[in-house]
């Protein structure tokens, strides 16, 4: 018997095919450039999100165009801000003007019936210190003047203008006395002649000058001293010139009364509010 060869079992996967010849290369074989380029990660814009949500710059603060006043306002007295030195201001301006416009003989006669001297202290001493306070001597654009404008309204903006009044009024009526009674004493010792107790003494001086010392204790040291320097060294000069013996003393001693009242005023100190 021929043995036959049975022919091989027919496989499940199909043969394989034999590869096609590869065609010449050319650039008609790649895609469009756009296609690829979508189909790789794209960069993110500025002002996108990974959601896709644009991004919105943080709102830039509008510049403020109100009307700010400026600092060197804030040296001078308002209604609402400093209400005490405002009126009290307006008042010695008013005098003083009424005063320019009147004979000078008049204007020493109201002098010497405002003038806070040891016979009217004696008589009248509460009408006497409330009018000598209402004359500035030298007119309104006097040195004291103006220190009493820019010092008073730096004490109310931080004390209030209840205690600045307190402050100037300590000052004046202190200082007064200070100089006064001596002479009082020494008229009755024998010591000085009766004329004496008619000597003429106004003005605001007594109560500017308590009032810068009190407005001392509430500045920055680099500040307080040379101010209280300054100042001491005037009225120095005026103790050598000596011309007005009591009033040149009395300055100092208004002086030291402000001073004196720092602990009250540092404990009721406040900042100083803007110009209003």
């Amino acid at each position: 018997m021929e043995r036959t060869v049975p022919p091989p079992a027919a496989s499940d996967a199909p043969a394989a095919e034999a590869p096609a010849p590869q065609a010449p290369v050319s650039d008609a074989c790649f895609p469009d450039v756009a296609v690829l380029l979508d189909g790789m990660p794209r960069q993110r814009e500025r002002g996108e999100t990974d959601a896709g949500t644009p991004v919105t710059s943080p709102p830039t603060t509008a510049p403020d165009t109100r009307f700010r006043v400026p600092r060197l306002l804030g040296l001078l007295p308002t209604p609402t801000g400093t209400p005490f030195t405002f009126v009290y201001g307006a008042v010695l301006a008013v005098v003083s003007l009424v005063a320019a416009q009147l004979d000078p003989a008049v204007v020493h006669t109201l002098h010497q019936g405002s003038s806070t001297d040891v016979a009217h202290l004696a008589r009248t001493p509460v009408l006497v210190l409330v009018a000598s306070a209402l004359w500035i001597a030298g007119g309104i654009l006097s040195p004291y003047a103006l220190a009493l404008l820019f010092v008073l309204t730096a004490l109310e903006r931080r004390i209030g203008g209840v205690r600045t009044a307190g402050v100037f009024l300590l000052g004046h009526i202190g200082a007064t006395l200070a100089t006064e009674v001596p002479v009082g004493l020494a008229v009755l010792a024998g010591q000085l002649p009766a004329s004496s107790l008619h000597r003429l003494d106004y003005g605001v001086s007594f109560g500017v000058a308590a009032s810068l010392g009190a407005l001392a204790g509430l500045l920055g040291p680099w500040l307080r001293w040379p101010l209280l320097a300054l100042f001491g060294w005037v009225l120095v000069a005026d103790l050598i010139a000596f011309t007005d013996p009591l009033t040149d003393w009395g300055h100092p001693i208004a002086l030291m009364i402000g001073v004196a009242t720092w602990p009250l005023v540092r404990r009721r100190y406040r900042r100083p509010v803007a110009a209003g």
